[in-house]
């Protein structure tokens, strides 16, 4: 019986001390909410209701309250405050100095810049009351004007990355010239690099963008050795003569549209009645200097380019004569094995006599091609494998006759591969240093591996050398610069020879 009781009480025990800890847990967990609840309460919330800057924005400038100063432009009238007008350096000189407007309550501001508007006005006086400012790109250039009139470095500087971050097809050339006239030398640098990718990619399609392009800007792109030639020379040429049509006709957006490079103004130039070249008649003559800057000896390595530039007559003949001469001179020392390449040959000579020629690749697969036309017995492909762009000397027995017979030839190249985004931006831009390549028949060498930021599609642009520079630029508007600049630092002995090749068209082959 004992132990039956013992069984009885022993349960009874164990519930006691079970209840005794939950009332112990019971304790402390109500201690941790309690702190928890003390802790919320006495943290203070944030909560934002009108900020101090749009109530100044509202009350002082919009709605125009205790006003000591009345500016007065464009026939328009703002009522405004000389505290805060004093951030301009423009007006911190007038209100402080010797003026007579420091002691008045009234200015007018006399406005002769064309892009300033009333619109620009009041969004740059606004900005003044403001700790952020809304820029509108399509008014960005008028407010980048107004900016400067009145010396706001810190609202020049957001107007600077708005036109980097909106660069595009329609706005780059607007961009460009705005970034010359009012100083903003990132914006210049990026428009330019823009319109270097995309002058021949796109621009040769799209007659109302080309148009915009002024002489002196389309000098400077067809100069540039970085300029990414899609094709060869011969295209830019052609993009040249379209720009140039268009120049000469005022057309609407709708008619530009219409006109390609390949209908009504080829038919303009050939079927001028004079025998005079266009660009040797008052017509033509402004657009000569643009011309000039192109690399003459890279139009004359195929029989359709020569037949072209016939035609067209718009480049006068003599103008051939010494790029000739020195094609000429380079093919006998190649024939004879006195030129076997360049070999060293200082940067600015490279660039200034190089090939440049260019090719995009839509999709990320295999490919090869060459450029066509003469290239002084070089046959020359070039391989994308995806991961790399290799380049091959092609060479087979039955083409012997026209290919060069010497064991090893050297040339120099230089290749940069860009990815663009959305509005033909670059992403991302890889660029090989001047690389010198010997090749015996039918090898290869690696050129470039890729990236792994690029994106397809890339556009490929290659400068290359195959024959020892000449001592003297074949390119007019380079030797008239250097001359206008003084002689260059290094002329290379290498060569009793000249000039290099050219292209003609690419030609893609089967893999």
């Amino acid at each position: 019986m004992g132990n039956v009781v013992n069984k009885v009480t022993s349960p009874i025990k164990a519930m006691r001390g079970t209840k005794r800890k939950r009332e112990d847990n019971d304790s402390d967990s109500n201690e941790e909410i309690n702190d928890l609840l003390d802790k919320s309460l006495a943290t203070p919330k944030r909560k934002k209701l009108i900020s101090t800057a749009k109530y100044i924005y509202q009350a002082l400038f919009k709605e125009e309250r205790n006003s000591d100063i009345t500016v007065h432009a464009l026939g328009k009238v703002w009522r405004l405050h000389k505290v805060y007008l004093s951030q301009s350096p423009y007006f911190a000189s007038m209100f402080n100095g010797s003026w007579r407007e420091a002691d008045e309550d009234y200015v007018h501001i006399e406005i002769i810049d064309p892009k300033i508007t009333i619109e620009s006005l009041y969004s740059v006086f606004g900005s003044l009351y403001m700790d952020e400012v809304s820029l509108e790109p399509r008014e960005i250039v008028s407010i980048l004007a107004t900016a400067t009139l009145f010396q706001l470095d810190s609202l020049i500087d957001r107007c600077a990355e708005v036109m980097i971050e909106t660069t595009n097809a329609e706005t780059a050339v607007r961009y460009y010239e705005a970034a010359c006239e009012y100083g903003v030398k990132n914006v210049k640098q990026s428009t330019f690099g823009w319109l270097l990718v995309n002058l021949l990619s796109l621009y040769y399609k799209n007659g109302k963008w080309l148009r915009l392009i002024s002489i002196e800007l389309m000098q400077l792109l067809v100069t540039s050795p970085d300029l990414f030639v899609m094709q060869t020379e011969l295209s830019l040429y052609t993009l040249l003569r379209f720009w140039m049509f268009l120049k000469l006709h005022s057309l609407s957006d709708e008619e530009s549209e219409k006109v390609t490079a390949s209908d009504e103004q080829l038919q303009y130039f050939a079927n001028r009645t004079s025998t005079v070249a266009f660009l040797s008649t008052p017509k033509g003559l402004p657009y000569e200097r643009c011309f000039r800057a192109l690399r003459l000896h890279n139009l004359l390595n195929h029989h359709v380019d020569i037949r072209v530039l016939k035609q067209d007559n718009i480049i006068p003949l003599d103008w051939m004569n010494e790029p000739l001469f020195q094609q000429w001179n380079s093919m006998l020392l190649v024939d004879q094995s006195l030129d076997k390449g360049p070999k060293e040959v200082d940067d600015k000579v490279f660039l200034d006599t190089c090939i440049r020629c260019g090719r995009t690749l839509p999709e990320n697969e295999y490919l090869k091609w060459r450029w066509t036309g003469f290239n002084f017995g070089l046959d020359l492909i070039l391989i994308s494998d995806t991961k790399t762009l290799r380049v091959k000397r092609h060479h087979r027995t039955e083409n012997e006759r026209l290919l060069s017979l010497q064991v090893k030839r050297q040339f120099l190249i230089r290749v940069s591969v860009a990815s663009l985004n959305d509005l033909r931006q670059v992403k991302h831009q890889q660029t090989t240093p001047i690389q010198q390549i010997s090749l015996e028949k039918n090898e290869e060498a690696m050129l470039i591996m890729f990236d792994k930021e690029l994106t397809y599609p890339l556009l490929i642009s290659v400068n290359m050398l195959v024959v020892s520079p000449p001592r003297v630029s074949l390119n007019p508007a380079i030797a008239l610069a250097s001359t206008i600049a003084g002689p260059s630092k290094q002329r290379r002995e290498a060569a009793a020879s000249d000039d290099e090749e050219t292209a003609g068209n690419s030609t893609a082959l089967a893999s």
